[in-house]
């Protein structure tokens, strides 16, 4: 190539900003692999919910309820639990905000707030008292670019959201009187029944509250209840000022994930990292409206040219490339690695007879195979039914036959994953044999793929009980053909509920699923559902008035074929 031609190349792609589309970092998966507690009651599981995520002196925060401390990491991958705190650590719905050179620690009902300089150490000093937060709960605190700060709370789809200024010079006391921020969501109103058990009934007020600000506007966000699903959603208000009036936004809900491994993806918060990249944070529970929380997951977020706040969940619970510089497209974030043990042929050393070892295999966090013992040298063993490329693995452990309850001194799982090609000689794929750190979904990429038909993993040690696992999940590629595309479909509202849309489309050969995504406008496909097998969905959108535009992808385990967005009828 001419060196003048080269030069003239990369000064243009600088200016024009193409390197910030190039991806460089490491890959995550959800759930995050946390060093979760149990519940201090009988039920010895886990349950950690409502995340806030900050920044401060370069390092991201995570706190969350339920947790028995807060972690804190570097590059949002390596995680480290600070449990040694004097924190009300059983205090629910944490959260946090960074004002000047301090960090700021509240929790729900609790009178007293917390401040370091130190967060890593663990040492917080009592900064001040206050009668207004000791009164009530789930609130977030916002501190403006001006240097104004403001709490919100009292989340209701009735009278809006409470918003109180307080004073950060002066012990966080109340300026002026509370203001109810007018934020009404014209979707819902009055009561729904439960689709669990329709002689329940549930109000649709909100909780959740968290603040944004970007580009001179103010994203106030909030936990929904989809009654549908029975599952939380995150909804944004968008306002001029900080104080409202709020409008509903378009393309709500912002953050929603339906079904797959895990869902749910609401009662969380968003934030920028280092690079300026957007983020969201939120809990997960699992498929068909279950109440109980599977841990947190961090979806890639971002703001629109339209100023439209959006975060991305298809294919959320897959891996995702996090980066360490600042991206323009987030599209670049998903490394292309397709799920390889999907409802596929496995053999154990033993199982217990309401714990198949289908059910590690069955994309359902709820469901879990079980040996009979907690033993070394339990195993379980997948044939992928062929030869494929890895790239990374996730294991998702179950609690079975475990009578723990806290976070102290809890046992590591030790274990061994080894590949093959012909089942009868085994190399070591990764060796957590002397693992001394508890964590409950460790997710490992390779450095070096490998090829392999059979994945087996074996048990050394478990903290108690069986050995069991709710999803022992492969992740790579073929070297065969993707699917055919979805070229047609039908997208129909239904005449008697129009917010109802039936769809259906010809059933490809050599696919493993569908993911569908929607949206108001056909570059705003925000929205999405994954569909195994089947070329059919009934899809309840949020507003009944709006046009949508769907697409529908094909893929197996060769990668995704994309289709071509239609205007539903």
């Amino acid at each position: 190539m001419n060196k003048g031609f080269l030069f003239v190349f990369i000064t243009i792609s600088f200016v024009l900003g193409i390197h910030s589309s190039i991806v460089k970092g490491q890959t995550y998966c959800n759930p995050l692999n946390l060093n979760y507690i149990f519940s201090h009651d009988q039920s010895s599981k886990h349950d950690l919910a409502d995340p806030t995520i900050v920044l401060y002196k370069d390092n991201y925060y995570l706190f969350a309820s339920n947790a028995g401390g807060y972690w804190y990491s570097s590059d949002l991958l390596s995680w480290k639990l600070i449990s040694d705190t004097n924190l009300p650590l059983e205090n629910l719905t944490p959260t946090a905000v960074v004002i000047g050179d301090w960090i700021y620690f509240f929790s729900s009902l609790s009178d007293k707030i917390y401040r370091s300089n130190n967060p890593a150490s663990g040492k917080w000093e009592v900064y001040c008292n206050s009668i207004l937060l000791s009164m009530i709960s789930d609130f977030s605190i916002f501190a403006d670019t001006d240097g104004r700060v403001y709490c919100y709370y009292g989340c209701s789809n009735n009278d809006g959201v409470m918003s109180r200024e307080l004073d950060a010079k002066n012990l966080f006391n109340p300026i002026g009187v509370p203001v109810v921020c007018q934020k009404t969501n014209p979707l819902k109103s009055g009561w729904y029944k439960r689709k669990d058990n329709s002689a329940k009934t549930g109000s649709f007020n909100v909780k959740g509250s968290w603040m944004n600000k970007f580009n001179g506007k103010y994203y106030y966000q909030c936990a929904e209840i989809n009654s549908i699903l029975n599952n939380y959603s995150d909804a944004v208000y968008v306002s001029d000022a900080p104080m409202g009036p709020f409008t509903f936004a378009a393309n709500n809900p912002f953050s929603y994930r339906p079904d797959g491994f895990v869902c749910g993806a609401g009662n969380g918060s968003t934030f920028a990292d280092k690079y300026g990249n957007w983020w969201h944070i939120a809990s997960l529970t699992a498929p068909n409206g279950h109440e109980s929380h599977y841990g947190v997951g961090l979806f890639p977020a971002g703001f629109d040219k339209e100023g439209d706040l959006f975060t991305r969940t298809d294919f959320g619970d897959y891996p995702m490339m996090l980066p360490n510089n600042k991206i323009t497209n987030i599209s670049k974030l998903d490394p292309e690695w397709s799920l390889l043990t999907d409802h596929l042929t496995a053999q154990a050393s033993t199982s217990m007879a309401s714990s198949p070892v289908t059910n590690a295999f069955d994309e359902n966090i709820e469901t879990y195979w079980s040996a009979q013992t907690g033993d070394t040298g339990e195993w379980l063993c997948v044939d992928l039914g062929s030869e494929f490329t890895i790239n990374a693995y996730q294991l998702n452990f179950a609690v079975n036959k475990t009578k723990i309850n806290g976070a102290e001194g809890i046992p590591a799982y030790q274990y061994l994953v080894e590949y093959s090609m012909d089942k009868k000689n085994w190399k070591t794929l990764s060796d957590k044999t002397a693992n001394t750190e508890y964590r409950t979904n460790p997710y490992e990429a390779l450095r070096t793929p490998i090829q392999a038909q059979y994945i087996k993993i074996t048990n050394y040690h478990v903290p108690e009980g069986s050995f069991a696992i709710s999803g022992f999940r492969i992740f790579g590629s073929g070297s065969n053909r993707r699917p055919k595309k979805v070229n047609s479909f039908r997208a129909v509202r239904d005449y008697r509920n129009p917010q109802i849309i039936k769809m259906s489309w010809e059933k490809q050969a050599n696919t493993t699923g569908y993911n569908i995504r929607y949206g108001t406008d056909k570059d705003k496909l925000y929205h999405s559902y994954q569909v195994y097998k089947k070329p059919r969905l009934t899809i309840h959108c949020p507003d009944k008035n709006k046009t949508y535009w769907f697409e529908v992808d094909a893929y197996n385990e060769n990668g995704v074929t994309l289709g071509k967005p239609i205007l539903a009828h």
